[in-house]
């Protein structure tokens, strides 16, 4: 889910504790049922570790990718300095990011509140993702970036880390306001390059000849394939229910900072972006904010949300395989379904 503002640094390296016995259940849900928002995925040796949306970011893990336990969130307590960088924020965590570089698992998450952008973006790391393992422990590297309202046009939520053809990590982000934005971060993956500022490859602004989109895109993910970085963002609104409209639209690029290009040859930049995916109005209403999780098989999926036209629109997980046509575009396979 959304929101906006950023963040003054305080506390490096603050010691997320465990959470106590009790927020965990050891009922095992099916996909279907699983209810989710903005979901990531990775695998860690034998298991599957979602990460969402939630109470101190919420956590689930899975032996097959179809049915899930809950594990405990990954903070009980949420950091002191997103507390006081975002008043009124109380832990409810948005669109984290999860990825494995050197040695550790980096978790990328936004503190906002709905409609501002007031907003931070925050980094966690560990180890190992298995609760039982003695190493396991979350480590908050505090601030990555932060937005000032009135002053920056962008809404800092929603990261994705990204590694380019060189090894060189970038950070796309970004929600309504300019669009989806993109910057390059120190080796560390903690901090943004010194004097470098973000730049739009994604945006629904308003454009002469274009309906306005009321700015509604955020959710980016990149994935590298081949010769092209693909990105993929979301259109249009969630979190209504049945009256969700959301959407998953894509373009790719042979930069990692675009220009990216929707099937057309549209720049995302100008309202350009080929719909990847949408609702069906019956089965499912909206579907977006998605990740692409890439197995130790090689198979390729796509994860995200969906309100469930079955279920008074409420938002589960989906989690389907991407297929590529010939022309290089990636597309759900819809026997996976």
């Amino acid at each position: 889910m959304k929101c906006r503002a950023i963040i003054g640094s305080l506390l490096m390296c603050l010691v997320v504790a465990a959470q106590p016995a009790g927020t965990r259940s050891d009922t095992s849900l099916p996909t279907r049922q699983l209810q989710v928002h903005d979901p990531t995925l990775i695998r860690a040796k034998d298991r599957y570790y979602l990460f969402c949306t939630g109470r101190g970011i919420r956590v689930f893990s899975s032996a097959d990718l179809k049915t899930w336990r809950q594990e405990e969130p990954v903070f009980k307590t949420p950091p002191a300095w997103a507390v006081k960088a975002v008043p009124g924020y109380n832990g409810h965590t948005w669109a984290p990011d999860i990825s494995f570089h050197n040695g550790r698992y980096y978790l990328y998450y936004s503190v906002s509140l709905f409609g501002k952008n007031r907003s931070c973006i925050g980094l966690l790391t560990n180890k190992t993702l298995g609760p039982q393992d003695p190493e396991f422990r979350w480590e908050d590297q505090g601030m990555v970036l932060r937005s000032v309202p009135g002053y920056d046009p962008w809404n800092a939520i929603d990261p994705n880390l990204i590694i380019d053809e060189k090894g060189l990590p970038w950070l796309s982000f970004g929600s309504f306001w300019n669009g989806i934005q993109i910057l390059q971060l120190e080796r560390s993956y903690k901090k943004p390059v010194e004097g470098t500022t973000p730049q739009t490859i994604a945006s629904r602004v308003k454009t002469a000849g274009i309906p306005d989109a009321g700015g509604a895109i955020e959710a980016p993910f990149i994935f590298r394939k081949g010769a092209f970085y693909y990105l993929f963002a979301s259109w249009d609104y969630c979190c209504k229910g049945w009256d969700s409209n959301y959407k998953v639209v894509t373009g790719r690029s042979r930069q990692i900072a675009g220009p990216y290009l929707d099937k057309e040859g549209h720049p995302m930049a100008q309202n350009g972006g080929s719909v990847f995916v949408r609702g069906d109005g019956r089965e499912w209403m909206g579907i977006g904010h998605n990740a692409v999780f890439t197995d130790t098989d090689g198979t390729e999926y796509f994860v995200a949300h969906g309100y469930d036209g079955y279920d008074n629109g409420k938002p589960k997980l989906l989690i389907r395989k991407i297929r590529w046509d010939a022309a290089g575009w990636p597309c759900l396979d819809a026997s996976s379904e």
